[in-house]
């Protein structure tokens, strides 16, 4: 998944993350160009799962 994928629907992939996972917050899933990285460092501390389980998390939505 790329940058433009993400940012293209990430408002609704964001919903549907705080659905199914309800500790998180607006602030743990702010997309800010060139950040990436630290944005899934931040859900893999919060919800103790790999960038690679995250990354398929995500296209599964």
């Amino acid at each position: 998944m790329n940058t433009t994928e993400i940012k293209g629907n990430w408002n609704e992939q964001k919903g549907k993350l705080k659905q199914k996972f309800a500790i998180l917050t607006d602030n743990d899933l702010m997309f800010e160009e060139g950040k990436k990285d630290e944005m899934f460092g931040k859900l893999q501390i919060k919800l103790g799962k790999t960038k690679e389980e995250l990354r398929k998390i995500i296209a599964g939505l």
